[in-house]
C-alpha cells in the first residue's frame, strides 16, 4: 500500500455535531458563524486538568538515549490498519484519519506501526478516544521515548503531571489574530532543545462544536523541502540555523509566569533526515529560528522570510483538523510545523499534549526526498521546477 495513496473508506465513527456538544451545558441558540452558544454554569468535568504554572527550577536537559520505534513498524502498517474501520488521507502530502482504533489498547506491534505511519504521513488523527485518558496518553508517549517537560507552558493542576502540557483558552478569550503576522504562530515544538521531540500527541478535552472554530493546521516539511528548486535545496543543505527559546521565556516573564529551565539557543542543520523514512525535510520554523548561520544578516533575513512564506502559505501541503471531544492528533514534530487558529469565542478550548525527546537532528547527504522516493516506488509525478509552462489559471 503506497504511503500517501491510501484508499478512502467509509468511517464507522459518526462525526461530532452541534447536538453532541462536548460541554455539559444547555444550548441557548444558534448564531451564524459560531455554531451554538453554550452556558458554562455547571461543574467542570476536567477541573484537575486546568492550567497550573507551578514555580520550579529545573537543570538543563541532558542527552538521553533514543531508539525510534518506527523503525520496528511494518512497512504497510498491517498490524495497526488491520482493525481500522476507515482510512482517509487529507491530501497526498500530509494527514491521515483512521477510524476504529482504540489508542488505549494497542499492542506493541501496533504502536510501532503507528510510529512509522506518523513519520510517513506527518500527522495522524483518531476521533472519539474516550479510553485514552491522561495516564494512557503518557504511557504511550513513554513507549516512544523520554517525555519532555516544558520550561514555560502550563501543566495540569493535578500533581505529578509536569511532563504534560496544557492548552487552555477560556470562553471569554478574545480573537488574538490581530497581534500576529500570518506566519508568527507556525512552529515545531521546542526545536531549540538539543533533542527536540518526535512523536507528539494532543487530545482535546473540551472544545467548540464542529464548525465552531479552534482548528489546528499542520504543514509538511517534507513537502516544503520538495517545493524548492534543486540549487536551493543544495544551498540550504549546506547551512545551519539558530533555534532560540529566548522569546518564549521573555513572554513568560512578562506575564509573571515561571521559567523553570534557563532558555537555550541551539544550532541545527537547516535540512534534516528522518531516521524512519530516510526522507529529507526542511528543519525550520517561524516560531524559533532566529538566524541562518554563516551568511550576512540581510541574506539570513531573506532566507527566513522566504521559508516562512513556504511553510505558512502552501495549501498543497497543509492539513486542517476540526476537533471534537476526545479527538486525538499524533504528529512527528521532526517533519511538520503546526499552528493554532483563533476566533472561537464564546467557546472554551482545552487540550493536553504529551511528547518525547528524539535524536539530535542530523543530515545524511545520501538520503532521498519524499518526492524522489514516491516517484521511484509508485510513479508519482515529480513537480516541474524549471519555470516553464507557468500561466494564469482558474480553479
Amino acid at each position: 500500500m503506497a504511503p500517501g495513496l491510501l484508499e478512502p473508506h467509509q468511517f464507522a465513527d459518526a462525526p461530532l455535531t452541534a447536538e453532541k456538544s462536548p460541554l455539559k451545558s444547555k444550548t441557548l441558540n444558534y448564531v451564524p458563524g459560531r455554531s451554538t452558544v453554550e452556558k458554562y454554569d455547571e461543574a467542570y468535568e476536567y477541573e484537575d486538568f486546568r492550567p497550573r504554572f507551578h514555580d520550579a527550577r529545573w537543570p538543563a536537559l541532558q542527552e538521553v538515549p533514543y531508539h525510534d520505534k518506527g523503525l520496528e513498524g511494518d512497512a504497510e502498517f498491517k498490524n495497526l490498519l488491520s482493525s481500522a474501520t476507515g482510512i482517509v488521507d487529507f491530501n497526498p502530502k500530509i494527514g491521515t484519519e483512521i477510524g476504529g482504533i482504540d489508542l488505549a489498547n494497542l499492542t506493541d506491534a501496533q504502536k510501532n506501526d503507528l510510529a512509522r505511519l506518523i513519520s510517513v504521513r506527518g500527522v495522524v488523527f483518531f476521533r472519539n478516544q474516550k479510553n485514552f485518558d491522561i495516564d494512557a496518553q503518557r504511557k504511550l508517549g513513554q513507549y516512544f521515548g523520554t517525555l519532555h517537560s516544558h520550561a514555560t507552558t502550563a501543566c495540569p493542576k493535578r500533581e505529578g503531571l509536569e511532563d504534560v502540557h496544557v492548552v487552555y483558552t477560556g470562553e471569554n478569550s478574545p480573537d488574538l489574530r490581530a497581534l500576529f503576522t500570518p506566519t508568527f504562530l507556525w512552529h515545531s515544538d521546542v526545536t531549540y532543545e538539543v533533542q527536540p521531540p518526535s512523536y507528539t500527541s494532543l487530545k482535546v478535552l473540551t472544545g467548540p462544536p464542529r464548525g465552531g472554530g479552534g482548528d489546528t493546521l499542520w504543514s509538511s516539511q517534507y513537502a516544503a523541502y520538495d517545493a524548492l528548486s534543486r540549487p536551493m535545496q543544495i544551498y540550504l543543505e549546506s547551512l545551519t540555523a539558530l533555534h532560540s527559546a529566548e522569546l518564549q521565556a521573555q513572554g513568560s516573564r512578562e506575564l509573571n509566569r515561571p521559567v523553570r529551565r534557563e532558555p537555550v539557543t541551539t544550532e541545527h542543520p537547516l535540512v534534516r533526515t528522518n531516521p524512519v523514512t530516510g526522507w529529507k525535510s526542511l528543519w525550520f520554523n517561524p516560531g524559533f529560528v532566529t538566524k541562518i548561520v554563516g551568511v550576512p544578516k540581510t541574506e539570513s533575513d531573506h532566507i527566513i522570510s522566504y521559508l516562512n512564506e513556504i511553510v505558512a502559505t502552501s495549501p498543497e501541503f497543509h492539513a486542517r483538523f476540526q476537533w471534537g471531544k476526545d479527538d486525538v492528533a499524533f504528529w512527528d514534530n521532526r517533519v511538520v510545523n503546526h499552528s493554532a487558529s483563533y476566533g472561537f469565542a464564546p467557546h472554551r478550548r482545552h487540550a493536553v499534549r504529551v511528547c518525547c525527546q528524539a535524536e539530535r537532528p542530523y543530515f545524511d547527504p545520501n538520503s532521498k526526498s519524499q518526492e524522489e522516493d514516491l516517484h521511484e516506488k509508485y510513479g508519482v509525478p515529480k513537480a516541474n521546477k524549471d519555470g516553464s509552462g507557468v500561466v494564469n489559471y482558474n480553479d
